[in-house]
Parts: C-alpha cells; structure tokens; sequence
C-alpha cells in the first residue's frame, strides 16, 4: 500500500513538471526563447462608455508588444465617469498613487496640471509629428506637446431631424427663433430638450456653449481680463437667456437622468433636442441604429452671426513623470495613433480624425458641424480654469431647482475665478 501510494505522488510530480516545461516552451515560443520582461501600467481613462472599446484595442497593443519586444503588459485599466474622474485624478497624484497613463481635458485641464509638474514632454514621440496642426496646437503649451489628442471636436447641440423635418422647422440662430421652435414642439406634442442632471457635467455643457457663444462674439477680451481680475460674469449675464429657455422647456425628473440613460432618451425621440455633444453618438446610435440627428450650433442671443459652433480638443492623454516603465507607456500612446491601427478606433468610437492617415469616412453630424465651420461660425474653446468649469457645473444643477439665483451665480464664479489663477 505504501509503494503504490509513493508511486502515484512520483506519477503527479511527474505530469506537474510536464505541465510547467509545456507552459515554460509555449512561453519561450512566443517570445522567441527569450526572457519576456513583465510590465504593468496603471491606465486611467474618463470613458466608462468606450471600456469594451479600449480593452480590445489593449489587448492588440499588449499582443504586439509581447511579438516585437518579449514585453508581456498587463494594463491595469481604471474608467470613473467624467463626473468623478476629475477630483479622483487629483486625489491621486496629490497621494503619490498617480496613474501611468491618464485622461485630462486638453484646454481645461492642460495649464493646471503642466504647472503642477504633473505632465511628461511628449513632443520627440512617434505621434507628435503627425498631428493636425490645430489639434497639436490645442494639447501644446511652451512650445511643447504635452498629450495625445483623442476627442477632436466640431460640436453644438444635437438635434432629432426627422421630427424638425416632420414639423417644417430649422434649427435656430437666436433666442427669439429658439422660443418659437420650443412652442411649435409644444404644440406638436413633442418635448423640445432632454434634460440629463445626474451627472454635473451634462448641465454645465449648457454654460460652456452660451458662454462661448457671448464671449466669442461680444465680449472677446473676456477670458484675458478674467485672468488679470478685471472683468465679471456680469459683463456676460445673457448667458442665463438660453439656459432659461432650456430649463423650462425639457424632460422631466432630469436628476434621475444621466448620460446613457438621455441617450437613450434622445435616441427613442422622447425629446427633439439635446445640449450634449457628437461624442454621445455612439451610445446614441446603440439605442437606434436609424437614428437621423444633427449637429447645430446654439443660439445666444438676437443676432445670428453669435450662434457658433465650438472647435475644442477635450479629452486627451497625457503621460505621467513618475511612470516607472515610461518605455513601455510610450509605445502604448505611440500604439494609440499606429498609423496601421488607430484609424480603425477612432472610426469605431466615432472621433474625429486627428491625422492625416485617420482616412476613414466621416459622419453626416460632423459633416453638418463643419459646414457651420466653413461658413465662419465657429470659435476655438474657451480656456476656462478647471475650478471654475467644477463649480459651474454644480451650480447650474442648483439653478435649476431655484437654490441659487443668477446674480449668486455670478459671485461665485468670479470668486472661484480669482481664486484659480492665484
């Protein structure tokens, strides 16, 4: 009894060792017999909407980085919503925990964190030389180019056009044409606007439009004297004009509402417009695939020349300084903008293209957006301190249930201003 049994432990042991030779081969196979060196990157990304998306391409990035530099990447992938990406992000290198890889708003975020020493230089990367130059522009400071574009944008409010067609309308160019537009809706029995306050960045959407608009427009020394505190949010009161036309003309219970659910809101024809932009159309489209809707750039005031539509790279990637393995998070960003394999992302996640090798078909929206472009009505994104975009969007979601008023409004925003450029 005791040989059989020291038998069968010699017959396990054995077929283990086969086990771990057989692994240790196909390992040695991959790698061409070489020792693969083991890396993880900490990735942070504000796009839970987009996780399928990134993980795929990921695994093609980590399935080519094993094949050409015996490199096995395990990326460790984090995707907060936009809501709380931001104070987590801060959190983070604030701790000593910052991410490797990690999402930033290009014209808001950029300066805060550049001066923070948050921002490695990327301008010797592959990816750098083949920007568009006005997207390199946008994600450039001091001559250097700080992150890799990813949310190139043309955008406005987006409209349902089967239901302005089926009614006669046209997308508006004042606030008067807006408030007719909103009674004929009315009439017609169709809710002009989606409202979506879950999350304090899609009501604060409405802010950075308006603002634009006036600023762009008639107050164009504005951002300028805001930063040496000489100017007020009172010089630009008439932003409240359309936010009110909005507000009292939507869906109903909007803090019940969020991003994917007014997607579907929107998509389903529940209400004819939404302030929200082209980077929804995904989530859109995989509510309708039919869906017909248009980009239009909202309207601020009686003249129409203001209705403009917003040219912005938001959402980009930046590498942090204290990346232990920077080699390795280059070759992803660089990965990010392959000239073999981004086109085919950026066309999946519906993103303008960014380079000239992005030659993919672009959509009948970004198509509309950019016709108003051509036209001349259009203004580059407003470079607002972070701060104060932060406490703009709360405070609209508190304007809409009449806790604030617009003249508090205007003294927290200047208040918060001031205290950002100090």
């Amino acid at each position: 009894m005791k040989k059989t049994k020291t038998m069968f432990i010699s017959i396990v042991l054995g077929l283990l060792a086969a086990t771990v030779c057989m692994a240790s081969g196909n390992q040695d196979a991959e790698s061409g017999g070489k020792d693969v060196r083991k890396v993880e990157l900490k990735v942070f990304m504000s796009f839970p909407r987009f996780q399928e998306q990134f993980e795929a391409y990921f695994e093609q990035f980590k399935a080519k980085e094993l094949a050409e530099k015996n490199i096995d990447v395990n990326i460790k992938l984090e995707m907060p919503n936009a809501d709380q990406a931001g104070q987590i992000l801060k959190t983070r290198f604030a701790s000593g925990d910052a991410p490797d890889i990690y999402t930033l708003h290009a014209i808001a975020d950029i300066p805060t964190f550049y001066k923070a020493g948050y921002m490695e230089d990327l301008s010797e990367m592959d990816f750098a030389g083949e920007l568009f130059d006005g997207v390199k522009n946008t994600v450039s400071k001091d001559g250097k180019v700080l992150a890799l574009p990813l949310e190139s944008l043309s955008w406005g409010y987006l409209y349902n056009k089967d239901i302005f067609n089926k009614l006669g309308l046209t997308p508006p160019r004042t606030v008067s044409e807006m408030e007719k537009v909103t009674a004929a809706l009315q009439t017609a029995g169709v809710t002009p606007f989606v409202l979506a306050f879950q999350e304090s960045w899609i009501p604060q959407l409405m802010m950075a439009l308006s603002l634009g608009g006036v600023v762009s427009s008639d107050v164009t020394d504005f951002v300028e004297r805001m930063n040496s505190g000489s100017a007020s949010y009172e010089e630009v009161r008439q932003v409240f004009e359309i936010i009110d036309v909005i507000m009292a003309n939507g869906t109903e219970n909007p803090f019940e509402v969020g991003s994917m659910a007014g997607s579907t809101s929107f998509a389903k024809g529940e209400a004819a417009m939404w302030v929200q932009g082209p980077w929804m159309a995904e989530s859109i489209l995989e509510v309708n695939p039919d869906m017909n809707f248009g980009v239009a750039p909202l309207p601020v005031s009686e003249d129409r020349n203001s209705a403009m539509i917003n040219l912005a790279t938001s959402t980009s990637l930046a590498l942090s300084p204290e990346c232990e393995n920077k080699d390795v998070a280059e070759d992803l960003m660089n990965y990010i903008l392959d000239k073999e394999d981004s086109a085919a992302l950026f066309e999946e996640l519906k993103f303008n293209p960014v380079t000239s090798y992005h030659d993919y078909e672009i959509f009948p929206w970004i198509e509309e957006a950019l016709s108003y472009v051509a036209e001349g009505y259009a203004y580059l994104d407003l470079s607002l301190p972070g701060a104060v975009t932060d406490e703009t969007a709360q405070l609209l979601q508190s304007y809409y249930l009449k806790e604030v008023s617009q003249d508090e409004i205007i003294e927290r925003l200047d208040k918060t201003w001031a205290k950002a450029v100090k």
